[in-house]
């Protein structure tokens, strides 16, 4: 592969998925782009790898949103990447996982067009791929999961309210971000809604890393093996048949790290 070091333009924003942690999984371009930034603006899912990567002389700025705990506003994320492109810098707004997948990527940019400020978006590897490729867990299988659904289990609000019928059909994967502190609602709801309570589901922490932790059971039991375990966010859960694939594919956590 031949890998071109042109230099990017200065005054112009990119944002960059970082992937789930691992550097590894890191795009080439993304390296790249990083590696000659003037100002990193970062959330907190970034990982230690990844921020090495940028140069000791550029500006970083931390912007991470934690549960309960919220840096900057968004609003005020939006305005910072359009006043350090003002002033001639290569900025990068650094996101963990993929910018157009619960990362706010979408709002930032329409904040961008509307200042007249050129940009530029580097797709990252996505939490779920990260976690289905690292906990044995694969999204899709033939005769197992004909569909995959994306869903976010929490809300600006602090409220989770999905759309439980669409997520409750049959031969299907449901992956949830961000839905550790709401998973006795997400199974209840989910049974209710017509989804077995013995349906097969996990709960993957830190994918990808060293420190990768996956909890396995069904709907109906997993919040409380959770719980047992005090698993904390970042976690993924990934809900369906094709979960009992992990038994067979589980490659990652029995490595030495």
């Amino acid at each position: 592969m031949n890998v071109i070091h042109r230099p990017i333009p200065a005054g112009k924003v990119y944002l960059i998925g970082a992937g789930p942690g691992e550097a590894d999984l890191l795009t080439v371009r993304a390296a790249r782009v990083i590696g000659q930034a003037d100002a990193v603006v970062y959330d907190h899912l970034v990982g230690d790898g990844v921020m090495a990567l940028i140069p000791t002389d550029a500006e970083k700025i931390y912007v991470g949103k934690e549960a309960g705990n919220h840096t900057l506003p968004q609003e005020s994320i939006n305005t910072l990447l359009v006043r350090l492109a003002q002033t001639g810098k290569r900025v990068v707004r650094l996101k963990g996982g993929d910018p157009f997948i619960f990362g706010r990527g979408g709002e930032e940019i329409l904040e961008l067009i509307g200042s007249g400020i050129p940009f530029e978006v580097v797709p990252g590897v996505t939490a779920a791929s990260g976690a289905a490729a690292f906990s044995g867990i694969p999204l899709t299988h033939r005769e197992v999961a004909r569909t995959c659904v994306f869903a976010t289990g929490h809300f600006h609000d602090g409220s989770c309210d999905l759309d439980w019928t669409a997520l409750a059909r049959p031969n299907q994967t449901v992956v949830i971000y961000m839905g550790i502190g709401a998973l006795p609602v997400i199974s209840a709801q989910l049974m209710a809604h017509g989804l077995a309570g013995d349906t097969p589901a996990a709960a993957v922490r830190h994918a990808t890393l060293p420190t990768q932790r996956t909890i396995v059971g069904t709907l109906a039991s997993l919040p409380g093996k959770v719980a047992e375990a005090a698993l904390k966010p970042p976690a993924l859960l990934i809900i369906g048949e094709v979960v009992t694939l992990r038994e067979q594919l589980n490659w990652f956590e029995g490595l030495p790290h």
